[in-house]
């Protein structure tokens, strides 16, 4: 599989499909991984290759991935979003769309803060967000989860380390969808489409901040992956938004 270097940090990616450029990172929290996709609600990387650039990636760090790099404690979210805009670099590429899935949401909505001249559009599938019943239940993942394994492979870090990661990550902004503020949310002109969920990780209300916040944005019906046909029609709605904003060749 296809790698990049960025200084000490390596990044593993695929791509499927072209067109205009789509960078699809699928759920899992902080084990975000291409090999997540089989059992994604939908597999982006199969359903729209037919018309789109599709470029996905292990995220770095994430456990059973290929993506490694330095524990960045002081800015979580502005790493992720440097590996991200240096996989679209490495490949030659200015302007994408990006969809996100679970922490994905973080994901996009730094980088529309970090890129606005680059992300032509985004979609947020079941966005990771703060729940105020459990505000906690991202950091636990973190570190229940993700950490123990990461830490067997790396006598380098501590657990230490690894909670002032995820404090930054999940606590330093405990509001929203922890990676922006409502500041930028209001601010942000970039064509959104928001997909919500209803779980503790993927909090109802987080979607709908998003949706109502951000002056372009707009949100589909929930609960919209039952029936079948319903399902369908809300994978249509992805496309003819990404189609909507792709740039004219």
């Amino acid at each position: 599989m296809p790698h990049y270097q960025n200084g000490d940090v390596t990044i593993r990616y695929e791509e499927a499909g072209t067109g205009f450029p789509l960078l699809v990172t699928p759920g899992g929290g902080l084990n975000s991984r291409v090999s997540n996709w089989p059992t994604a609600v939908f597999n982006a990387m199969e359903i729209f290759s037919d018309e789109f650039r599709c470029i996905t990636m292990d995220q770095r760090n994430a456990n059973g991935g290929e993506s490694v790099g330095p524990i960045a404690v002081d800015d979580p979210w502005g790493a992720f979003a440097d590996d991200q805009l240096g996989l679209m670099n490495h490949l030659g590429i200015r302007e994408f769309a990006f969809m996100g899935y679970c922490i994905g949401g973080c994901f996009a909505m730094k980088l529309m803060e970090r890129a606005p001249d680059r992300v032509k559009a985004a979609v947020l599938v079941q966005t990771v967000g703060h729940w105020d019943d459990d505000p906690d239940v991202m950091y636990r993942s973190g570190r229940d989860v993700w950490a123990p394994e990461l830490l067997g492979r790396h006598a380098d870090l501590n657990m230490s380390m690894v909670e002032k990661y995820l404090h930054n990550l999940y606590r330093a902004r405990p509001d929203f969808v922890y990676s922006v503020s409502r500041d930028f949310a209001r601010a942000c002109q970039t064509p959104i489409l928001v997909l919500p969920d209803n779980t503790p990780a993927h909090p109802h209300q987080a979607s709908v901040d998003v949706a109502s916040l951000c002056p372009n944005a707009e949100i589909t019906v929930f609960p919209w992956r039952e029936p079948p046909e319903l399902k369908a029609r809300t994978i249509n709605r992805v496309r003819t938004f990404l189609r909507a904003h792709r740039p004219a060749s």
